[in-house]
């Protein structure tokens, strides 16, 4: 990070860390020290353009939703750095145990209905554009671009976008507004401290439909959790996550979740766009499995 003494000042205005900032992690979407503390640790985040909007993203949730998110400490919206609170232990270190996701997800929904208000003004501030009525002119955008895919796959995407704008039309009939959607609601991005489950890292986000959260929370229970693609734990779950919206939303849902598996890797290559050259191989690794999923929901 090149102006870390700027971001070690700027956090010492926060804080008062009882050592050195420790690196965490570097990624081309963001940058993470651990901030250790008398007694505990906070967290500094140095999100690059491609995340920018995070830290007012994170700073307004945290303001409206206590204690279902990471407490932010500061945040500079004009150097997109944020500094968060500890949030606990990570949900994974437990290994995804689908029964913590029956709480996490209704108190995830009530946000998101809440959050319904604040749309406009999320995009206005640059939380990326996935609304159902946006979401096929960016498709078409999508496979009009440079994809890690095979030939005949990517013929497949490309003659799915007449369908993709039906389902999307059919999808906005429901009536379920556009909100904030998480988009990488997984076991790494939930914690929980003194039985409070807290949601983190919002750098993924965008205005979407709602119900296309649990597309990646679904994804990770079954490819590393092991749940089959039928067990029981997906109905429980997705029932939990609906109570909040209310009854009679199976069917919007599963069209949601549908839908959702474009959205999702839209996503992916919004990020892939900002990458360097050498970043790619490793990007793109995981980003045929994202692409996979995808393809597996063009047939009707």
């Amino acid at each position: 990070m090149k102006d870390l003494a700027a971001a070690e000042d700027w956090i010492g205005r926060h804080v008062t860390p009882s050592g050195p900032l420790e690196l965490l992690r570097e990624r081309p979407w963001s940058t993470v020290y651990r901030v250790p503390l008398d007694g505990g640790v906070a967290w500094f985040k140095a999100c690059a353009p491609v995340q920018a909007f995070e830290p007012r993203l994170c700073a307004g949730l945290a303001a409206r939703w206590p204690g279902r998110v990471a407490d932010v400490l500061g945040h500079d919206e004009e150097r997109a750095w944020l500094l968060l609170a500890d949030a606990g232990t990570m949900l994974g270190e437990q290994g995804n145990p689908p029964e913590t996701w029956m709480s996490v997800l209704p108190l995830y929904a009530e946000l998101q209905r809440g959050e319904v208000a604040h749309a406009a003004d999320h995009l206005a501030h640059d939380v990326p554009d996935r609304r159902t009525a946006t979401l096929p002119a960016l498709y078409d955008d999508f496979v009009s671009t440079e994809l890690p895919l095979e030939p005949d796959e990517l013929n497949s995407m490309r003659a799915f976008a007449p369908r993709l704008g039906e389902l999307c039309s059919e999808l906005a009939a429901r009536g379920i507004p556009d909100t904030i959607q998480h988009d990488d609601l997984h076991m790494k991005n939930v914690y929980e401290s003194d039985g409070r489950l807290r949601v983190l890292d919002w750098g993924d986000s965008s205005i979407a439909h709602p119900f296309a959260s649990l597309v990646v929370t679904f994804r990770f229970l079954e490819e590393l959790s092991g749940l089959a693609a039928g067990d029981p734990w997906f109905e429980r779950l997705r029932d939990a996550y609906l109570e909040p919206w209310g009854d009679g939303l199976a069917d919007t849902f599963a069209l949601a979740h549908r839908v959702g598996t474009f959205a999702h890797v839209i996503g992916w290559a919004r990020i892939r766009t900002f990458l360097p050259p050498d970043a790619l191989p490793d990007y793109d690794q995981w980003f045929r499995v994202v692409l996979g999923r995808a393809l597996a929901n063009i047939p009707d």
